[in-house]
This record gives C-alpha cells, sequence and structure tokens, in this order.
C-alpha cells in the first residue's frame, strides 16, 4: 500500500507558505492505518526493542500500537504540566519561539533499548528533545520512527547521531 497517498496535504495552513500534511485521513482508513503499524512492527519486531516512546499527540497512536504488537511498555512524552511530578523537561525551539516537553523521570531503566515514535520529521525539534529526555534517562535509542519526513526542513540534523526511519517523504512539495 502506498502510504503517501493516504495523507492528505492541507496548503497554508496553519500560515501562509505551509504545506501540511495531515495523517487524519491515513488513520480514518482502516486498511493505511493497519498497513502503517504492520510496517513498523515488521521492521521493530526482532531489534529487542524494551520500551516504546510515544510523542505528543499523535506519536501517542504508532507508539502505543506498536508497543502492543512488541509486547513492551509504552512512554508518553507530553507537553509541560500534562504528566504528573515527579518528571524532567527539556525545552526545544519553534520557529516562532520555544517549547517544553517532559517524561516521567522512573520511566526508564538505564540501558534499556528505546525506540522513538512521531508522526512526523520536520525541522526535528520536538524529536531531539524527546531523545534528550531518553538519554537524561539512561536509555540507549534504538532509532526514531515516523510516519512521515519533510527532508527539506533538515530535522535530521538535529539529531543526527540516531538512525532514522520513515515510511514515506514528501521533499519539496
Amino acid at each position: 500500500m502506498n502510504i503517501k497517498e493516504k495523507i492528505r496535504t492541507v496548503p497554508h495552513w496553519p500560515i501562509q507558505g505551509v504545506m501540511f500534511r495531515d495523517i487524519t485521513t491515513l488513520l480514518q482508513d482502516p486498511e493505511a492505518f493497519r498497513s502503517s503499524c504492520d510496517q513498523f512492527y515488521e521492521r521493530y519486531k526482532e531489534m529487542n526493542i524494551d520500551k516504546v516512546v510515544g510523542i505528543d499527540a499523535r506519536g501517542f497512536i504508532f507508539g502505543a500500537v506498536l508497543a502492543y504488537r512488541l509486547g513492551v511498555g509504552f512512554i508518553p512524552v507530553r507537553k509541560k504540566g500534562k504528566l504528573p511530578p515527579e518528571t524532567i523537561s527539556q525545552e526545544y525551539q519553534l520557529e516562532y519561539g520555544s517549547a517544553v516537553v517532559e517524561i516521567s523521570e522512573n520511566a526508564i531503566i538505564k540501558g534499556e533499548r528505546i525506540l522513538v515514535v512521531d508522526d512526523l520529521i520536520a525541522t526535528g525539534g520536538t524529536i531531539y528533545a524527546a531523545t534528550e529526555l531518553v538519554k537524561q534517562l539512561g536509555g540507549e535509542i534504538v532509532e526514531c520512527a515516523f510516519i512521515v519526513e519533510l527532508p527539506d526542513l533538515n530535522g535530521r540534523e538535529k539529531i543526527k547521531d540516531y538512525k532514522i526511519f520513515a515510511l514515506t517523504e514528501f521533499e519539496g512539495e
């Protein structure tokens, strides 16, 4: 199945000039959603993953399904103030300003093999923050997985120490 065909492009949203890649159309298509989850499972089933980290909010969808299929724990990385204490946090830069994400401070045991999942990598700020949190807790990042990569925005550069996998990409479109 061609996953890319199931992702809607919304021109000029949320601001003029942005081509928003909307995965809700993929999620609404049972075959496309199943295929995406199955592709991730097939890739990671033999990699001895201990836990899956999913990034707020769409990373929760694919990360939780994958953790379930792999028979491992799921860890949410959430926007600041959404997890009960005790947490650690990491600030990251947005196009205009900054944001903070958090993880429970006891979520990872040092040395655990971690897969980090989000729906999309663009400029790399959010995934960078999530990998920093995993690193602070002593997790070994096996790979960072995405449905979509936007390579023109150079997000890979922010996490160049880690392997990256995406089911599809939208380049220069």
